[in-house]
């Protein structure tokens, strides 16, 4: 019976080893790579119906206007903004969208963003800060992946194995010595 346990231990270790097949759109297969690199240095303000929102890349900023109620472009509007005091040109280059050229790369730390949103008749000044960090290095994730478990399942399996191996002789022997008493 102890040979019995053992062997159906190690049976269930091997079955467990084996890998699940998937269908279509079922698999586990680790998710796309997502785009590496720093996070760009982002602001954003709303401004009543309006929600301003600013990427910097190096000396290069762009500026995203939409409404806030449904997040469409907003037309015809005209951006005034100053970046730590400082005035910046803003070119429009699509509906919404806004870029310029900042005076010098921003320093480490938190700067003070004010925009005046013109649109039609309405006027509308809001702020913003600018928070831009250095980046520490990233430790990479160690996704727990099927190698992993493979590894762990091969030991399990291993174990089970040597249990039912190792329990086997033990009946051996007790059946040698109860055999010539």
């Amino acid at each position: 019976m102890f040979t019995r346990i053992h062997a159906g231990l190690a049976l269930c270790a091997a079955l467990w080893a084996v890998p699940a097949v998937a269908d279509d759109g079922h698999n586990h297969d680790a998710a796309p790579a997502a785009a590496a690199g720093p996070a760009l240095p982002r602001f954003a303000a709303a401004a009543g119906r309006f929600e301003l929102v600013g990427l910097v890349n190096a000396r290069q900023l762009t500026v995203y206007l939409d409404r806030f109620d449904d997040n469409s472009p907003v037309e015809g509007a005209s951006i005034e903004l100053e970046v730590g005091g400082a005035p910046v040109s803003l070119e429009e280059h699509a509906e919404g969208e806004f870029e310029g050229t900042l005076a010098h790369e921003l320093e480490s730390g938190t700067t003070q963003v004010r925009a005046t949103i013109t649109v039609g008749s309405e006027v509308r000044t809001v702020g913003a800060e600018l928070d831009v960090h250095e980046e520490s290095p990233q430790q990479a994730a160690s996704p727990i992946g099927w190698q992993r478990y493979a590894t762990w399942t091969a030991l399990a399996t291993l174990l089970a194995l040597c249990a039912a191996w190792v329990g086997r002789r033990a009946g051996m022997q007790r059946a040698r010595l109860g055999g010539a008493a």
